[in-house]
């Protein structure tokens, strides 16, 4: 017994107190920062991008396409593309995910994500999720997971995954939707009663990341339903799922 406490006291806390206040540890890559006075115009930026998420005229990069490996900011000598450490990207207009110059955490903060009512209302205590990974490579699935672990414990705030669509009140979706994983998609989402949520995880739900082009992708499921949250990211962070989500469902103080 003796032994087991002392093992406690060293291990410490285990769980983040506050997940709206704690941010990833570096060398994360969260919102991008633009300083458009400092581009000559080179265009390194744009052809580094693996997944076609920059440009010029002006300087934007489109977060729910970027991967963000970091490229474009290494191209720059100019460095007018650096990285961020703020993670709290979630928005509820795919629009919102475009930055450009000038745009600082808080100021994305401000309009990122608006809260409707009508969810706030309804999922406000409680929200029960169910995951589809639609082609995905495992990397937001293992972040989604590690979501409910004792660290970062989204439980707390009423948010759990589900192993059943009918026990759910949406679907996170990981993956650029192959067309291998279009039907299941569609008949997971239809086994979800109403009124039920879409949000897309990660840069290959939003926009089909660096598969975008490929003819073995069927989005159609996207073309057919509203998304109700955008979560940008390559994986996405534990700490950006959770605030995300807190902040679509209105439990979010800042």
């Amino acid at each position: 017994m003796l032994e087991a406490l002392k093992l406690r006291l060293k291990q410490g806390r285990q769980y983040i107190p506050d997940v709206t206040t704690r941010s990833p540890r570096r060398p994360f890559r969260g919102l991008p920062l633009i300083d458009e006075s400092r581009c000559d115009g080179c265009r390194a930026c744009v052809a580094v991008c693996p997944a076609g998420a920059v440009g010029i005229d002006p300087v934007h990069i489109d977060m729910g396409r970027c991967v963000f490996c970091g490229e474009c900011a290494r191209a720059c000598s100019r460095e007018a593309i650096t990285f961020s450490n703020f993670h709290q990207l979630g928005a509820t207009s795919r629009e919102t995910l475009t930055v450009g110059s000038g745009i600082t955490p808080e100021k994305y903060l401000e309009y990122a994500i608006a809260c409707r009512k009508e969810i706030v209302g309804i999922f406000g205590r409680s929200l029960k999720l169910r995951s589809v990974s639609a082609g995905g490579c495992n990397a937001c699935e293992l972040e989604l997971n590690a979501c409910s672990n004792v660290n970062f414990d989204m439980g707390r705030f009423g948010i759990e995954t589900v192993a059943s669509p009918r026990h759910a009140d949406g679907v996170v979706v990981t993956g650029p939707v192959s067309a291998n994983m279009a039907t299941a998609l569609e008949a997971t989402f239809e086994a979800v009663p109403a009124p039920k949520l879409v949000i897309l995880m990660g840069s290959c739900a939003i926009s089909g990341g660096v598969f975008a082009a490929s003819p073995e992708l069927d989005r159609r499921f996207l073309d057919r339903y509203p998304v109700d949250l955008y979560l940008p990211g390559c994986p996405v962070h534990p700490l950006t799922f959770i605030n995300g989500v807190l902040g679509l469902i209105g439990r979010k103080f800042k």
